[in-house]
């Protein structure tokens, strides 16, 4: 099953993951797909993402997954 974490709202300085529950959501068997720039009003930069076994993809991508946060 694939989870999908799209960009809030351009003034939201939310994200509905954090790389830390990206990596726990990987090691329970979830391919997750975050989109690109969706953390960075978080403080959270794309490579942490990606570092964490997240992919980075389009916004359509990220809402089209089989569950989105």
């Amino acid at each position: 099953m694939r989870i999908g974490v799209p960009r809030q709202g351009a003034e939201q300085p939310l994200v509905a993951a954090t790389p830390d529950t990206t990596t726990k959501l990987i090691k329970l068997g979830y391919d997750v797909v975050v989109e690109t720039g969706a953390g960075e009003r978080a403080h959270f930069p794309d490579h942490l993402y990606e570092t964490a076994g997240a992919a980075l993809v389009d916004g359509p991508t990220a809402w089209g997954a089989d569950v989105v946060l």
